[in-house]
């Protein structure tokens, strides 16, 4: 039988979880939209880098860690984000889109602008006491079903295929922006 307290930290590792990869879920359509493939070594590849990023944030949070001054990590994160879209949208300027054999260091550019961006979250949810373990178990599978749907989204859209990089700099800058905010 699941303990109230076990079931209450599940609850808000999953909460958690949910907060850190709604960006998730628009930047991998931008990706699908791309035609960008998500093989499952990618797909694991961006799953782990966030949840390691994610855990040793938890886990420096718990250990009372204010080193970062409040707010720095999500402005980074945000940083992050708006450059890798920037960086879509010059490529769209340029006439060049990104190669098939490229795209495993797509992913992983965007998994590590993921990553910093939940740096913050789990500082400030690690401080509160939630579970870094729990919390980045609950992170990393919730990353794999934002990634597997924001792509599937984003394939739905591929069919305007020429707006598809534009777009995807367009989503990743807003994040970023909102991030910033």
């Amino acid at each position: 039988m699941i303990s109230l307290e076990l079931l209450s930290a599940l609850t808000a590792g999953f909460l958690f979880a949910l907060a850190c990869n709604l960006d998730t879920v628009l930047a991998a359509m931008g990706q699908g939209a791309r035609g960008i493939p998500l093989g499952l070594r990618e797909l694991l590849t961006a799953a782990a880098v966030t949840t390691l990023v994610t855990f040793l944030s938890l886990t420096l949070g718990a250990l009372g860690g204010s080193f970062l001054p409040p707010g720095l990590a999500g402005k980074l994160g945000g940083l992050a984000l708006t450059a890798l879209g920037l960086w879509y949208l010059l490529d769209f300027l340029r006439g060049k889109g990104e190669p098939v054999q490229e795209a495993s260091r797509g992913w992983l550019a965007l998994s590590g602008a993921l990553a910093v961006n939940n740096a913050g979250v789990g500082v400030a949810a690690g401080v509160t006491g939630l579970p870094p373990l729990l919390a980045s178990g609950c992170n990393f599978a919730v990353t794999v079903l934002a990634l597997l749907l924001g792509r599937h989204l984003g394939r739905r859209l591929a069919r305007w295929s020429r707006l598809s990089l534009p777009l995807s700099g367009v989503l990743l800058i807003g994040l970023g922006v909102w991030q910033l905010m």
